[in-house]
């Protein structure tokens, strides 16, 4: 779920043209507690519970469980911007 709203706010900051210093930084923000919690909590717990998992197996656990829920955050916005439009 997380990964859903971030990709919808991010989505929603690049669509808005409205490129402040505040709404920059908190993206900026939001955009690298993303990735240190990915690194922590999902890359960091498959490397230890599957070693024998190659470098390619690894991307492609990312992309289904962190790639993928982004992206559709971020298409829930697109959608929603198209209807009420």
């Amino acid at each position: 779920m997380l990964l859903c709203f971030s990709g919808f706010f991010t989505m929603d900051f690049l669509l808005s043209g409205a490129y402040s210093w505040p709404r920059t930084s908190r993206i900026m923000a939001l955009t690298l507690t993303l990735a240190i919690l990915i690194y922590e909590f999902i890359y960091k717990e498959q490397l230890l519970r599957h070693p024998e998992y190659s470098f390619e197996q690894r991307l492609k656990m990312l992309l289904y469980t962190c790639a993928i829920p982004y992206v559709i955050g971020a298409c829930a916005l697109i959608a929603l911007a198209r209807f009420t439009v």
